[in-house]
C-alpha cells in the first residue's frame, strides 16, 4: 500500500476528508485529502496530451479531469501513448 503525500494541496482544499484508498494502474493508494483526476496526473508528471484516462472502467473526457475528485475505491487506469514503428 502506497500513502502519496500531496501535502501542497491541503492549501487548496483546506476542507478535511476522510482517508480513501483508490487503484492506479494496479497499485494501491492511500489520500488524506480530496484532490481531482488532474492533480493526481500532475503530481506522477504526466504528460497530459498524451494519455487516456479510464476512471471506474470508463474513459474519462479530458475536460473532466479538473472537476473529477478520487472517491473511495476507485479504479484508475492511465494508458500513455507512445509512437513508434
Amino acid at each position: 500500500m502506497n500513502t502519496l503525500r500531496l501535502g501542497y494541496y491541503i492549501k487548496i482544499k483546506k476542507k478535511m476528508t476522510q482517508q480513501k484508498q483508490f487503484s492506479l494502474n494496479g497499485e494501491y493508494y492511500i489520500i488524506k485529502q480530496t484532490i481531482t483526476l488532474l492533480q493526481l496526473i500532475n503530481y506522477f508528471d504526466y504528460n497530459s496530451s498524451l494519455l487516456v484516462l479510464e476512471y471506474n472502467n470508463n474513459v474519462c473526457n479530458k475536460k473532466n479531469w479538473g472537476s473529477i475528485t478520487i472517491s473511495n475505491n476507485d479504479k484508475i487506469e492511465i494508458v500513455t501513448i507512445v509512437g513508434g514503428g
